[in-house]
């Protein structure tokens, strides 16, 4: 397929400029997604941000080349992926195992299980990327924007301009936004329960330029299933659950948010656990089919044939040998992670059972993962719910294994089987988003095996600051549900989840019912998923219903309007624009600009919060001011995001003016 591709020796791709560079990306952008999945349980993918930065840097040094722009967004791309560790770590915290999080522990846990998702991803190139029709909208967003980016025209050279000063402009206005909410002038959330029957429901909104960001980026279809998912949850089974079972002691919010916590997120995780078995039934075939083209090619280049350098693998051999070589660290960690408690001693079966369980469902994990990211984008794909599924099946696997416990190997049960689920979840992670860069690579030329060991580096990159950034957040904020947690600790809404479900495991106290219940609800979602499918163009994707099922109404609120504000823009681009790809692409900026934004400000404020001692520091309107500080938010938020996309439209139909804001 890649004639096109010859690449000659003097193109440069993976340079040491290239690697630096990704490096210093992916530590800001790392920095970012951490704060913004601890806060609202949802990461970005960086690609195309880091790609638009590449270019504007590479820009100014001789021979760079697109495809060394694209291995800079490959390693950047790591901050998008791997920072979604935070999904299960801080349950570590909030169980009472740890007061902190220990830098090296912290380190080995994220490269060691990201290393292994690049190992694992590597064979599903072929069955995923090359061999399917998945969309990998990101992917190829990111392919475009690095085409345009470094041509050599001038008109090129103008939408880079163009696009770099787009996607700063909207994150300069998340910050100022935010900031305006850190001095309380306004409030950046909204939120309000009332009685439906016998029992209640509550409507939030957190107004998050973030999370317009997230909606636009996803898109209408994932967006209308979220947005299903919250009827499902907010107007469905929470006044069915709470009906007749409200505290008259308590305030009706707090009743109603108990009644979601404890009963109806559960039933959302049971409806993901669904989701993504069926997913993974549905690509088994692709990827065995993916395993044996890769041996083949390998076989042939070994043999003197020529293979494109499209499609130059890092041999599975070497993959097979560093994923059995991968065990012997893990293992250690593992052991570790053991020493000086109850479970001293009498772990090796335990520990056995866990490397056996990593190498099988690893592989496993990373199919499902790498489809959802190629189904619906890296941003969205929800493996937080994979991640679900993996600790009730680990917890049940350790359970088993271990036998009876008494109350204090109990604890140390849970937080050791939250500490695998942690090696597992970095698998998740990094094969979430290594065949979308692969994708990209795919369309722009790349080597995959130089991208594979772009990855790589990036993981190490990011596993180095992921545990300092958690740590401030500790100390900054907190994590709610765990102890000495104040009001203003980070949600953590996947973590506080994972941890509940596998306490429940061991304690007993695991409704059962409720996992069974989502089940149903997650089968009935894949029929109508099916059903529409093949009778119209329309989707209704199992996996993201359930992401809308078990977050928060104040975190879900606001996508899928996002959702639709990028689906309204982008219907004006096909309809107005002069260069509709072009228009497309400043629009994708925005949001990224947006999310950046607002989480790169979180980071600095929770700095903040960290030296100062105080949870609002800058404030200096009182608490009296609230009814208004809503209001006035709410009306600032709509106009801010309605000129920045108004903005867009007139910078978009002035494509010779890099300056078309000032008009």
């Amino acid at each position: 397929m890649s004639v096109h591709h010859p690449q000659a020796s003097a193109v440069r791709e993976l340079t040491v400029r290239g690697i630096i560079l990704g490096g210093l990306i992916t530590l800001v952008f790392t920095a970012a997604n951490v704060y913004l999945g601890l806060k609202v349980g949802l990461t970005f993918a960086t690609s195309i941000p880091a790609a638009v930065i590449s270019m504007s840097v590479l820009r100014y040094f001789a021979n760079h080349s697109l495809v060394e722009n694209n291995i800079v967004q490959t390693i950047a791309s790591a901050a998008g992926t791997l920072s979604a560790i935070i999904f299960v770590l801080p349950g570590l915290i909030m169980v009472g195992w740890w007061t902190g999080f220990p830098y090296w522990t912290t380190v080995g846990v994220c490269a060691l299980g990201g290393i292994l998702g690049v190992a694992y991803s590597i064979p599903l190139r072929r069955a995923l990327v090359t061999g399917s029709d998945l969309p990998y909208p990101e992917g190829v967003a990111g392919a475009e924007v690095l085409k345009v980016g470094t041509s050599d025209s001038e008109e090129a050279a103008r939408d880079n301009k163009t696009g770099l000063r787009t996607l700063t402009i909207a994150a300069v206005v998340a910050v100022l936004f935010s900031l305006a909410s850190s001095l309380k002038v306004i409030s950046n959330s909204l939120s309000t329960a009332f009685r439906v029957g016998s029992g209640g429901t509550m409507v939030g909104a957190s107004l998050s330029m973030a999370l317009i960001g997230v909606g636009h980026l996803v898109g209408l279809t994932v967006g209308i299933a979220m947005f299903i998912g919250l009827i499902i949850s907010f107007g469905i089974l929470l006044p069915l659950r709470t009906a007749g079972n409200l505290s008259a002691s308590d305030a009706l919010a707090d009743s109603v948010s108990d009644v979601f916590s404890s009963d109806v997120r559960f039933i959302g995780a049971g409806a993901i656990a669904v989701a993504a078995v069926w997913t993974l039934v549905k690509i088994m075939r692709p990827i065995v089919t993916g395993i044996i083209e890769s041996a083949r090619s390998a076989r042939l280049r070994r043999g003197g044939s020529t293979v494109d350098i499209t499609e130059r693998d890092v041999p599975i051999q070497l993959v097979a040998a560093v994923t059995v070589l991968m065990l012997l660290p893990i293992g250690l960690l593992l052991w570790e992670f053991t020493g000086d408690t109850v479970l001293h001693g009498s772990v090796g079966g335990i520990i056995t059972v866990s490397l056996l369980y990593i190498l099988v469902l690893g592989l496993v994990i990373a199919a499902v993962c790498g489809y959802m990211a190629g189904l619906i984008g890296s941003s969205n794909s929800p493996i937080s719910g994979v991640g679900i599924l993996v600790a009730i099946s680990a917890a049940l696997l350790i359970k088993v294994t271990f036998g009876s416990s008494n109350g204090s190997q109990t604890e140390a049960l849970i937080a050791y089987t939250l500490f695998t689920t942690a090696v597992v979840f970095g698998v998740a992670t990094i094969s979430n988003d290594n065949l979308q860069d692969l994708k990209t690579g795919q369309l722009v030329g790349s080597t995959p095996w130089k991208q594979q060991v772009a990855l790589v580096i990036g993981v190490i990159f990011g596993s180095a600051v992921i545990p300092p950034i958690l740590q401030l957040m500790q100390k900054a904020f907190g994590f709610a549900g765990a102890p000495g947690a104040g009001d203003d600790a980070l949600a953590a809404p996947q973590a506080s989840l994972i941890s509940s479900l596998v306490k429940g495991v061991f304690g007993g106290s695991l409704d059962w019912a409720l996992i069974g219940t989502g089940a149903l609800i997650g089968l009935g979602v894949i029929a109508v998923d099916e059903i529409l499918g093949k009778t119209t163009r329309f989707r209704l994707p199992p996996l993201a219903v359930g992401l809308g099922m078990y977050l928060p109404i104040s975190l879900t609120l606001v996508i899928p309007f996002g959702a639709v504000l990028g689906h309204l823009y982008n219907r004006w681009s096909e309809r107005r624009a002069t260069n509709v790809e072009r228009t497309k692409r400043l629009g994708v900026l925005v949001a990224c600009g947006l999310i950046v934004g607002e989480s790169l400000y979180g980071v600095v404020f929770a700095g903040i919060v960290a030296g100062t001692g105080s949870e609002t520091p800058l404030a200096i309107v009182g608490d009296g001011f609230d009814n208004w500080a809503q209001l006035l938010g709410l009306v600032v938020f709509v106009l801010l995001v309605g000129w920045l996309y108004r903005r867009t439209q007139r910078v978009s139909e002035s494509p010779t003016s890099t300056d078309a804001a000032a008009r």
